[in-house]
């Protein structure tokens, strides 16, 4: 072998030494519009990128003041904003920008046109409200099931996190001015009580939430066809969630809390998973197998029976997933887990915070 050719060989067999030894490094997942754009790094919320983002955001913010829904706000409008769109609270609609314009201002990034913004959604966030404490899917309000107090997909409890934060003073609403703050605790106070007002008794016990209720009578409420008047499964779990986080809970949050713990204890379905899964004729699809040891709650649960229902489009109440149409089963969700950690994790940590232990 000749020197050239040994030298060649050695530094192969080192570059080879050094790849199989250095360690490799994990790509950063680029930053999305989603709920994960208001958990990157703190620093991140300064950088330039984050900036440029914001600005973007802005954008899309109505003459009102609220945000759309399923909109990549990262990218820039090309024509006029719908105005049919723009003002909901459905599916971390205007929350989300607030809540990301809110981190870049603390991260430094404050400038006139990102403050304007976020007081302004503020403002329409605090005057949405109605005054029973109760939020509507959309507003300027539109005719329908949209003026119902949505506690949906979450909608109202967002609403109610974020209004508390900022009362509180809490990172990242620091900057929040005074009067502002002081409007968002009366909103807490307000969404506080409907929550207590709108829990549905059956024979004297306080049981859960439907997930709508009517704004001026407080009954469960019909929102799509296919969402009857019902006790949820799954909203009632960050309702009671919320419940669970007042600092000094009274006599009347303790009771919801317990009310709603208990009917989730009774009323969970053992033994099952929802499986997906293609049909013969290539569609997605859903069913209901045995899976011992695991729990799931239905979304919808009747009204005086406590028994399980499924829906479809034709709104006629079915006793199984299995018989209401494909095209529902496989785009809908009709079962959840979530209370299962409510009941494992959250409940006996509140009991013990409160002072009152298992």
């Amino acid at each position: 072998m000749s020197i050239r050719t040994a030298w060649i060989a050695a530094a192969v067999a080192l570059s080879l030494g050094a790849c199989a030894t250095a360690p490799v490094r994990a790509e950063t997942p680029p930053v999305t519009w989603g709920t994960g754009i208001v958990k990157q790094d703190a620093s991140w919320y300064a950088s330039a990128d984050a900036r440029r983002i914001a600005d973007t955001v802005i954008l899309y913010q109505s003459a009102e003041g609220g945000w759309p829904k399923n909109t990549d706000l990262m990218v820039a409008p090309t024509g006029p904003l719908d105005p049919n769109l723009a003002n909901t609270f459905d599916n971390n609609g205007t929350t989300l920008p607030l809540t990301f314009l809110a981190r870049v201002i603390a991260a430094g990034g404050e400038t006139p046109a990102r403050r304007a913004a976020f007081d302004k959604g503020l403002d329409y966030v605090l005057a949405a409200q109605y005054a029973n404490g109760g939020w509507p899917q959309f507003f300027p309000l539109r005719q329908g099931y949209y003026t119902h107090i949505t506690y949906n997909d979450d909608a109202q409890v967002r609403l109610l996190t974020l209004v508390d934060e900022i009362a509180a003073g809490k990172a990242p609403y620091g900057f929040v001015d005074a009067t502002r703050k002081a409007r968002a605790a009366d909103a807490v106070a307000r969404g506080v009580d409907v929550i207590l007002k709108t829990q549905v008794v059956q024979n004297g016990r306080l049981t859960v939430w439907c997930a709508q209720h009517d704004e001026v009578t407080l009954a469960p409420a019909w929102a799509r066809r296919f969402e009857p008047p019902s006790l949820s499964g799954y909203e009632s779990v960050g309702i009671t969630r919320f419940l669970m986080s007042r600092p000094d809970p009274s006599p009347e949050i303790i009771a919801a809390v317990e009310g709603a713990v208990a009917w989730f204890k009774a009323n969970g379905i053992p033994d099952i998973a929802v499986e997906r899964f293609t049909d013969a004729e290539g569609n997605p699809d859903r069913r209901v197998i045995p899976a011992p040891g695991q729990t799931l709650w239905a979304r919808f649960y009747d009204l005086e029976t406590n028994r399980p229902i499924f829906m479809g489009r034709e709104s006629i109440a079915k006793a199984s997933l299995a018989e209401i149409e494909r095209e529902r089963r496989a785009g809908y969700n009709y079962f959840d887990g979530a209370p299962a950690n409510l009941i494992a994790r959250d409940y006996p940590a509140w009991r013990a915070r409160i002072g009152r232990p298992l």
